[in-house]
């Protein structure tokens, strides 16, 4: 079909739906207990590739045969008798639009102001499906592919094993191994739960039933969707910085939390940084976790006063960062969180990061999710790599959101995407250092 609304952009667009190469036999998977604790959300991410681009029909060809093997992304979220989500295996397919941007090259897209340039660049996913993708055509012979996927059903990190393998499928004709495991027995509940006192003081710490949750952050109505670059100069400077022991991760989000005290209003006297923990590894260390496929997320958080942070070093800061980080990074805490959300259920949970933690609404909160796994130098579609590529989550909750990835450059630099208060990027902005303006030039070399 063709959409005539996009017409009025000098392009058209044609959308099919792409079903699993072969027949799915019909079931009904069941959510897990730590997907539910995500409300429901859409995550995108694109891929700009310079000529020669892959094309619409090798991407469509290369989806249908990774459609076999992870077959839950070609059905439906629906409701069960309790009214939580659950997926439909139904091999209803992925939507996939096929857009062209007439008169328009590639390197005169401003990657950097997504608001401007990314936004019609990733698909929006229609009520119920899972993923779906949007090839945009530009007139140099370049493309960029945009994906979009429900968070209730996956994390960043099982999507990133479909991307490969959906790369792989069209670079050499089959998915790339191993095959993804959706078996919810992994992260099943204990039965009986253990007594963890201090365990069930985190969980409460960090969740609670959403009927209890406080009224979140004001939603800036102007909040600023953003793409820097960080050279690796400067996240090696960061690190000295923090001091010996310190991540790179642990540095920036540090870096982060005493920016966001700079930006503060007067009324925000606190600031809250959360920081997203992958699980699989806490949760099974021989490894038997790493093709599971779903969401294996925490969220855990500190919260300190503005004029604090402000006069805090940030060795002070990333001490503190990777204090609370650690208390929430063992397999103690998933498997107690996932006792603890069945113990909850049917009623739904949310994470108090999001929520001003313990600062409330009144608090400013950011959320720091590491995109350091995202596989740009596996996203070869059989025309070559990514000149670029990037996550884009322009999340509808008051809290700020910031994701660093690598640089499609290989160099060690990063690019970040940012979802934050116009505040807070004119402070990111106006610092000489870390945050700098991502410009085609850096991009399109």
């Amino acid at each position: 079909m063709v959409n005539e609304a996009s017409k009025e952009h000098g392009g058209h667009e044609v959308a099919v739906t792409v079903a699993p190469a072969l027949p799915v036999q019909g079931c009904r998977l069941a959510l897990s207990n730590l997907d539910l604790l995500l409300p429901p959300l859409d995550v995108s991410l694109f891929f700009c590739y310079p000529h020669p681009a892959p094309t619409a029909a090798a991407l469509k060809e290369a989806l249908a045969k990774t459609l076999v093997a992870y077959y839950p992304l070609a059905g439906e979220v629906v409701p069960n008798a309790d009214g939580e989500p659950e997926l439909l295996c139904n091999g209803r397919g992925v939507d996939f639009t096929v857009a062209t941007a007439a008169g328009v090259e590639l390197r005169e897209v401003r990657l950097g102001a997504v608001d401007e340039g990314v936004e019609k660049l990733v698909p929006a996913k229609k009520p119920g499906g899972v993923v779906a993708v949007k090839v945009t055509k530009f007139g140099c012979g370049g493309a960029v592919v945009g994906c979009t996927f429900d968070h209730r059903v996956c994390d960043a990190y099982s999507f990133n094993m479909f991307l490969v393998a959906w790369a792989a499928a069209a670079r050499t004709g089959s998915p790339a191994a191993p095959a993804p495991s959706f078996r919810r027995s992994l992260v099943a509940p204990r039965d009986p739960p253990p007594r963890a006192p201090s365990t069930d003081a985190l969980i409460d710490r960090l969740f609670c039933p959403r009927s209890a949750a406080p009224p979140p952050p004001a939603v800036a109505a102007s909040s600023v969707n953003r793409i820097y670059r960080v050279s690796a100069a400067d996240i090696a400077a960061l690190k000295a910085s923090a001091g010996p022991g310190r991540t790179k991760l642990e540095a920036f989000t540090a870096h982060l939390w005493r920016l966001c005290s700079r930006a503060a209003s007067p009324r925000q006297s606190q600031c809250c940084m959360g920081v997203v923990v992958d699980g699989r590894t806490r949760m099974s260390p021989d490894g038997a976790m790493r093709v599971y496929f779903g969401n294996v997320l925490t969220i855990p958080y500190g919260v300190t006063g503005s004029e604090d942070l402000r006069r805090m070093s940030l060795a002070d800061v990333a001490g503190d960062v990777h204090r609370w980080v650690a208390e929430a990074a063992t397999g103690e805490h998933f498997w107690g969180l996932v006792d603890w959300v069945e113990a909850l259920r049917p009623k739904p949970a949310a994470a108090r990061a999001y929520l001003g933690g313990t600062g409330g609404n009144e608090a400013m909160a950011c959320i720091m999710s590491s995109g350091m796994s995202f596989p740009v130098g596996k996203a070869d579609f059989g025309t070559g790599l990514p000149a670029f590529a990037s996550y884009h989550f322009p999340w509808p909750a008051g809290a700020g959101y910031v994701m660093p990835m690598p640089s499609a450059r290989g160099d060690g630099d990063w690019v970040v995407y940012v979802h934050v208060a116009p505040e807070l990027a004119k402070v990111m902005e106006e610092e000489p250092t870390v945050f700098q303006a991502l410009e085609n030039s850096y991009v399109f070399q």
